[in-house]
């Protein structure tokens, strides 16, 4: 967490100001997500710099030109989504587990992108979300879920993907947009502050014509593999 300190530091200025911004794009009736988004990004872009984080972007023309998709990553640690906020130009939301829904800051960035929190252990609620993100996704709303259900701790290594990340993209019919982040885990659960890069590769799409009548473990085993290779290919 030492990166974090350094984050919060170098920003003890604007901290105040930034949280101020991003809670009230949570709060406030009539900011659109795309303005949201482009607050939100903004913030992210600064912690980035303050925490000597560099992300560098491979396959951003892979990202659908439609909105209404998912993005399934690996998981390697806290610090993923922040690289996917300074790197993807289009607003998404994100799917988290409930244990992190209070956390200062996070809490207000979940807000200000409408993004939604799961209980894995609940299973009547969890159904509940898998159908929230399909109907949102059918109206045009982008996602991102980590399919792992939770981060791997093994540096660059992938854990299995769960098949049931996959059922809103099915129910839905959209887009399955797989990513791979690499060295993700360095920016936070190292104890260090020296400069860290990060990387994310957008893959090529699958659309509903090629995982139509896919079990959602085939699909989920299919993304695994693409992110394997990825990683072998950027590492």
């Amino acid at each position: 967490m030492y990166r974090i300190a350094m984050m919060v530091f170098r920003l003890f200025l604007k901290a105040p100001f930034y949280f101020f911004q991003i809670w009230r794009c949570g709060k406030k009736k009539g900011i659109t997500l795309d303005e949201a988004y482009a607050c939100v990004r903004k913030v992210t872009k600064a912690a980035n710099r303050a925490g000597k984080v560099t992300i560098e972007s491979y396959g951003l023309e892979n990202i659908p030109k439609e909105n209404g998709f998912i993005f399934f990553p690996n998981h390697q640690g806290l610090y993923d989504v922040l690289a996917f906020l300074e790197s993807c130009p289009v607003p998404f939301a994100f799917v988290i587990k409930k244990e992190a829904r209070n956390v200062i800051l996070l809490k207000q960035v979940v807000e200000a992108l409408g993004s939604i929190a799961i209980d894995r252990e609940d299973v009547r609620q969890s159904m509940k979300v898998i159908q929230q993100v399909t109907e949102e996704v059918k109206s045009g709303k982008n996602f991102l879920i980590f399919a792992e259900g939770t981060r791997s701790r093994d540096g660059n290594s992938l854990l299995d993907f769960k098949g049931g990340s996959f059922k809103s993209a099915v129910k839905a019919g959209c887009p399955i947009v797989p990513c791979a982040l690499v060295d993700a885990f360095k920016p936070f659960d190292e104890k260090s502050i020296k400069p860290v890069v990060v990387k994310i590769i957008y893959l090529p799409p699958m659309y509903y014509e090629e995982y139509r009548g896919m079990k959602t473990v085939e699909i989920a085993a299919e993304v695994k593999m693409r992110i394997g290779k990825a990683i072998e290919q950027h590492v």
